[in-house]
């Protein structure tokens, strides 16, 4: 009798290799500890004392140096050195540690994730095979010197692709993949790399049958409102959530020489414009002697602070809504079925009547108002008060006396925040470009009140917005700081434009 023959058994499918995650010091940050058990950290030319720890927790210190595995850091863990994971915490919130994921058997980094917010901690949420995954439509990847970088301007980090494989991996998932599927893929990323990539905002999942993870599937409401370009626009060009080099850094000196102050003039014949004007200054209208008289204002008046009855015709003459209306939107049909929009008037123009600006108050010295975070109701012409900790406080005067040059907060701090959806859900392309001509135009209509009624005013060219989404609460996407305003009693010293 013939034995029966043998099947030969089917190969499985490969599946990703283990992976390692890693917290270790950022390239350009070096730690000394001293015989006290004293720790320096030494970066961009600055040392920082981090405070003293034992001689146990100093020596597990030094694997910081090539890296340690973040599970021995999770305070969770029986077996951590809780000593070395609170240092380890205050190393991740001053910028200092960055992240690697791994072979499990010392193979070379696949990922290196770099923090762009002081809180960032890596965090790989339960992935099941069955779950769906797609790439978000505010993830891209850019070279950045001899890197391949993945970012999102709703991320908290940024992750340095050293894995071609993991690049092709993404490339597939602008359509819905099955993590099964991903899993059974040779070379492509584990589990770990998916969860910090879905941790990131880079990855998201998708739930229902049928769902191909578009627009409207992405985020909340709010999100769906925004464009790829502006969203990266804001979070880019403001400070709080990223760690680029921000202001005036003169990063080019060496390379290129500084512009002209004044256009280089068009060759061709000049018509002369000065032999057209009034020599009598008396003859100069009030508005034109304001537009001259404006000025940056810096160094504010401590003993005699800008007074509430002032602050309230300051913002009454700029800002208050003057009227209100409303209009049935022409969808375009013989039928009268668009929505009825709402609409205000104030002192300065808008973008479509939009009116999308909301103005906050952070009071360092005003008599008649105490310290605070407060919300300006243009409505009703009302100030209401915000609970904000101190130190959040603290720090955004701090961050404007900084942004001046000076050595005193402003008395009066204004945050011009944007409602973005109220742009962007009528336009399309241009929201963000809108808003930022809104913030000009009123940031000129400050001054010339400002100067107006003999206060001191400073624009404030960077706003973090991360720090403002933790004052009110509200997502960065939703309402977010796109301009700033120092306002006070001018003191009698220096001014420039």
């Amino acid at each position: 009798m013939r034995a029966p023959r043998k099947i030969p058994k089917r190969k499985s499918a490969g599946r990703a290799a283990p992976e390692t995650l890693c917290a270790r010091l950022s390239a350009h940050v070096a730690l000394d500890v001293q015989p006290s058990g004293e720790i320096v950290a030494f970066f961009n030319g600055v040392s920082l004392g981090l405070g003293k720890v034992s001689a146990a927790a100093a020596k597990q210190a030094q694997g910081l140096r090539t890296g340690l595995p973040l599970r021995s850091l999770a305070a969770g863990e029986r077996n951590a050195n809780k000593e070395l994971a609170v240092f380890a915490r205050r190393l991740a919130r001053l910028g200092l540690l960055e992240y690697a994921v791994g072979g499990s058997k010392g193979g070379e980094d696949r990922v290196i994730i770099e923090p762009q917010v002081p809180d960032y901690w890596p965090q790989t949420p339960p992935l099941r095979d069955s779950d769906v995954l797609v790439l978000s439509r505010f993830a891209y990847m850019r070279r950045r010197a001899n890197d391949m970088i993945l970012e999102s301007p709703r991320a908290g980090a940024l992750f340095k692709i050293s894995d071609p494989k993991v690049a092709a991996t993404l490339s597939k998932m602008s359509s819905p993949q099955q993590v099964r599927q991903l899993r059974r893929d040779a070379g492509s990323p584990g589990l770990k790399i998916l969860g910090l990539f879905v941790d990131g905002h880079i990855l998201f999942k998708i739930g229902t049958a049928g769902d191909q993870g578009l627009r409207s599937t992405e985020g909340d409401a709010n999100l769906v409102l925004w464009d790829f370009h502006d969203l990266v626009f804001h979070a880019r060009s403001t400070e709080g959530r990223h760690a680029n080099p921000l202001g005036g850094t003169y990063p080019y000196v060496g390379v290129s020489e500084p512009p002209p102050a004044v256009r280089r003039p068009w060759p061709g014949e000049k018509i002369d414009l000065l032999q057209l004007l009034d020599a009598d200054s008396a003859a100069l209208s009030p508005a034109v002697k304001l537009l001259r008289e404006r000025r940056s204002v810096r160094t504010f008046d401590d003993r005699q602070p800008i007074t509430l009855s002032e602050l309230s015709q300051f913002l009454d003459r700029t800002a208050r809504v003057q009227s209100e209306w409303s209009s049935r939107l022409d969808a375009g049909t013989s039928n009268d079925d668009g929505p009825m929009l709402a609409y205000t008037a104030r002192p300065y123009p808008s973008g479509g009547s939009s009116y999308e600006l909301e103005l906050y108050l952070a009071v360092d010295k005003c008599s008649g108002l105490a310290r605070g975070f407060y919300h300006y109701d243009a409505s009703a012409h009302v100030l209401v008060p915000i609970p904000v900790r101190a130190n959040e406080l603290d720090a955004q005067l701090k961050a404007a006396e900084m942004a001046m040059g000076e050595s005193a907060v402003p008395q009066i701090l204004i945050t011009m925040a944007a409602r973005f959806g109220r742009i962007s859900w009528k336009y399309s392309s241009i929201a963000y470009a809108l808003i930022l001509k809104d913030v000009g135009v009123l940031m000129q209509t400050l001054y010339l009140m400002a100067t107006d009624m003999g206060l001191g005013g400073c624009a404030i060219g960077s706003t973090n917005i991360d720090l403002f989404a933790k004052m009110t609460g509200l997502e960065f996407h939703v309402e977010g700081a796109v301009g700033q305003f120092a306002l006070g009693r001018g003191a009698e010293t220096e001014s420039s434009n």
